[in-house]
């Protein structure tokens, strides 16, 4: 095994040539059953057949209005499961080296089983224009909100894991009403946030082959759905390797892409940090600094992506017990981790307790752990989360202090010959545009300030 993204099966996935016996059904979102037979005979179709066909063709690109409503006894469910939680005994060890500690996970239940108000997080997503449009058989929500400015950039932006649009709606009004944030007019944006596959309010993928390739593809049958000739995307995250993936395809519409977890290490070297190997010689300081944190990452810092890139449907217990599911998410990486026990803890830094809750409660609610996971094994030896990829077209990066590696830019450079931003930011982490929505928004701004007509 040389490197981490070298236990990666690939999955290839075929094109259907015709849709056959498809049944959707989205009772919790309130959206409309199709059913279509094809024709295997490959017949010339009737007028009423063809008909047919192009009534559910139009039915599938129709964009539909959504709402989140959940029934007030699914949260008394929510929080009797909380408070019925069976608790291990406590680590034994006095920091995290063995995971999330008991007392921090202990703190969450408390809050989130008697104080926590999900219809605040509710009426926060219904506050913005919500759709859900079909692409390639399955439903795709995403939010949409156009800035009231001239000639705005269009934008989407694509989170990660454990994720949803959550960790994006602080930047939404800075984006898109600048002249209110400090900004100008001509640094607006429109902003598309959708879920992606199997996360949050989109559709769980029936079948294989919703990679972040097939993500990079779909998310420009949106934009350009949404009647977007030209525009940029973002992310961070799995929403990092979903826009370097829209970068090696370059399709006429992107622009560029701004990352803040750039693919950046070189082959090699990103076999080594695997290895457990000794940074390797002829380094400079800021390359040796980043090498060293990969390297964390590989042995200490990614069990999750293991479990979830090999194994992903044997994680019923996230699915089951909300409490489970809240501490396989606080799990992501050390550096998070120690902000968010912080905040249990009494203190404060960027995220609050109910910015960490809304983001677990939408994935209880919705049932998407284990949809959500597949996303890793989908990914599972088709490529790397970290090394360069060969991404051509410009590219911004933003590198956060807390990020998983502080991105050089020497390998920056190397990576995204195209480079056209390149900034270290003073604070932030892995979750940049939910802990520091301020200077995220930005980087943005700058970041795609000369690919602006």
């Amino acid at each position: 095994m040389d490197t981490f993204v070298s236990l990666f099966r690939s999955k290839a996935s075929g094109v259907m040539a015709h849709v056959l016996n498809r049944s959707r059904s989205r009772r919790r979102q309130g959206v409309r059953c199709f059913e279509f037979e094809a024709n295997r005979e490959e017949k010339p179709m009737t007028t009423a057949v063809a008909q047919e066909a192009t009534k559910h063709s139009a039915d599938a690109a129709a964009i539909r209005p959504f709402e989140v409503h959940v029934p007030e006894a699914e949260l008394t469910e929510l929080r009797r499961r909380i408070q019925n939680t069976r608790w291990p005994e406590r680590e034994t060890v006095t920091d995290a080296t063995q995971g999330v500690q008991l007392a921090t996970t202990q703190a969450l239940a408390s809050y989130w089983g008697t104080e926590y108000d999900w219809r605040k997080c509710e009426a926060r997503l219904n506050a913005l224009p919500q759709f859900i449009t079909e692409i390639d058989g399955l439903d795709i929500h995403f939010i949409h909100v156009r800035s009231k400015h001239e000639n705005a950039l269009p934008l989407i932006v694509t989170h990660g894991w454990p994720g949803s649009v959550v960790e994006q709606l602080k930047i939404i009004e800075p984006l898109t009403d600048p002249t209110a944030h400090g900004g100008s007019a001509s640094d607006a944006f429109d902003v598309v946030i959708p879920s992606m596959p199997g996360y949050g309010y989109s559709g769980k993928p029936a079948t294989t082959g919703w990679d972040p390739d097939h993500i990079a593809r779909a998310w420009v049958t949106l934009m350009k759905r949404l009647g977007y000739e030209k525009f940029v995307a973002q992310g961070g995250d799995w929403g990092a390797v979903v826009v370097d993936m829209m970068g090696l395809q370059a399709p006429a519409e992107l622009l560029g892409i701004h990352t803040n977890m750039p693919g950046i290490f070189p082959g090699e070297v990103d076999k080594a940090a695997f290895s457990g190997a000794p940074a390797p010689s002829g380094l400079s300081a800021d390359e040796k600094v980043a090498y060293e944190r990969l390297q964390f990452v590989y042995q200490k810092g990614i069990g999750y992506g293991y479990q979830m890139g090999l194994r992903p449907q044997t994680l019923y217990g996230i699915a089951d017990s909300p409490v489970g599911l809240a501490g396989y998410f606080l799990d992501h990486d050390a550096r998070s981790y120690a902000l968010i026990s912080r905040v249990f803890a009494g203190e404060s830094e960027g995220l609050t307790r109910d910015d960490i809750l809304d983001n677990i409660t939408i994935t209880w609610l919705t049932n998407t752990a284990l949809s959500g996971a597949r996303l890793y094994w989908e990914y599972w030896g088709k490529g790397g989360y970290f090394n360069a990829k060969g991404v051509s077209i410009p590219v911004a990066v933003s590198v956060f202090p807390d990020e998983l590696y502080p991105a050089p830019r020497s390998w920056t450079e190397q990576a995204y010959p195209k480079l056209i931003h390149y900034n270290k930011l003073p604070k932030g982490g892995h979750f940049a545009a939910w802990e520091q929505p301020k200077f995220f928004s930005e980087e943005l701004r700058a970041g795609f300030r000369s690919l602006r007509s």
